[in-house]
């Protein structure tokens, strides 16, 4: 692979830089302290197009590829995860079923008004008991005359107390297969539980939902047959995991940054400590670290976008970046020293924010089985 970006790929990574360094870094504290759903910025990445970036223009969308659309989130994450994870559900996971397998009145009332913003998608895997376990998902869906009526409870619902529809994995039909179903705010039967209070994305809400005897026509079941729900998601995981790589490098970019800047102010002993090879080794492992990851983030979405295979790839991009942040804004911590313990500086935020990516996407654990399984087939 070329790793030089071409001119339109690097338009776009400067366009959502500058949106980041203008828009999004001035207002990141202040979010994450009121701990409120970014809506104005979600707003103006609607008006950016960010959200229709991988959908095709027909419906409204500007047809990106992978690797331009992970070049805009690893900008827009520099500046705030918590507002790069809701646009990561807004514009992938929330929407891309409904893409893929709705029918046209669920394109054109709830899909295309997503992409303009006006509406609010969430996914619905994750249960109490059934994480990367695809198996112990417990929620059922009992066919009845004209559709569904599911049970079950789910958790760790990014979006969930501002969505106004939810795509549901629910096991169905006689095989009690993983089946995909679009389950409206409105619902009777279907609700909002308690918040769940994190350790960081704090302006991203997360949250419990509920379905009590949950009525869904059949028109809103979106797999074609019953069962086919796990075929459809593990077409998208690979997408999901060099997504939240390139999330990963927004924050270990921002990490850095901080952890440069800071080294060349401070002054101990009459000189900055970047001149001091403790400091020094840190920043060099730092800078390495990230540049690694960035490019095995970029090869995995250049793979996606050829039509290459590249489920090993995205699995070790998203491990390799995710593992690489932790350690970056780790270290920017010690950088700073006190003050990468208190508030008033950004890389407390960043050393929070950036466990969101050791999770999502599947755990490193998770990441190395599925890795180990393919270099030995």
């Amino acid at each position: 692979m070329n790793f030089d970006l071409s001119e339109d790929q690097r338009a776009i990574r400067d366009a959502f830089a500058r949106f980041s360094d203008e828009r999004i870094a001035p207002q990141a504290a202040a979010l994450d302290e009121a701990r409120a759903f970014p809506r104005q910025l979600f707003g103006e990445l609607a008006a950016l197009g960010f959200f229709g970036m991988r959908y095709p223009e027909d419906v409204g969308g500007s047809g990106a590829g992978l690797l331009e659309y992970s070049l805009a989130l690893a900008e827009i994450a520099r500046g705030s995860m918590s507002l790069a994870g809701a646009a990561a559900m807004q514009s992938l996971m929330g929407t891309k079923f409904l893409h893929m397998l709705g029918n046209a009145d669920i394109v054109e009332r709830l899909f295309k008004p997503a992409l303009q913003g006006r509406k609010i998608g969430a996914i619905c895997m994750t249960e109490p008991d059934a994480g990367s376990d695809l198996d112990a998902i417990a929620t059922a869906a009992r066919k009845v005359d004209g559709g569904y009526v599911l049970s079950g409870r789910k958790t760790w619902i990014t979006s969930a107390p501002v969505a106004d529809f939810f795509t549901v994995f629910a096991k169905a039909g006689a095989a009690n297969k993983l089946t995909i179903f679009l389950v409206e705010k409105h619902f009777a039967g279907f609700s909002v539980g308690r918040e769940i209070h994190k350790m960081g994305v704090w302006a991203l809400p997360t949250s419990e939902v509920g379905f009590a005897e949950c009525f869904v026509p059949d028109s809103h079941r979106l797999s074609q047959t019953e069962g086919d729900g796990e075929g459809h998601l593990r077409k998208t995981l690979a997408e999901i995991r060099i997504i939240t790589g390139a999330m990963a490098l927004g924050v270990a970019r921002a990490a850095l940054a901080a952890a440069l800047a800071y080294a060349g102010e401070r002054k101990q002993f009459g000189k900055p400590i970047n001149r001091f090879q403790a400091i020094q080794f840190k920043l060099a492992e730092m800078a390495t670290d990230l540049e690694a990851a960035v490019h095995l983030v970029h090869y995995a979405a250049w793979l996606h976008g050829a039509g290459r295979p590249h489920h090993k790839e995205a699995a070790m991009a998203k491990l390799n970046a995710s593992e690489a942040a932790a350690r970056i804004c780790d270290q920017a911590a010690r950088v700073l020293a006190s003050y990468g313990y208190a508030m008033e500086y950004p890389v407390q935020r960043h050393l929070r924010d950036v466990r969101f990516t050791l999770i999502g996407g599947g755990t490193s654990e998770i990441l190395k089985l599925i890795i180990a399984k393919e270099v030995s087939s």
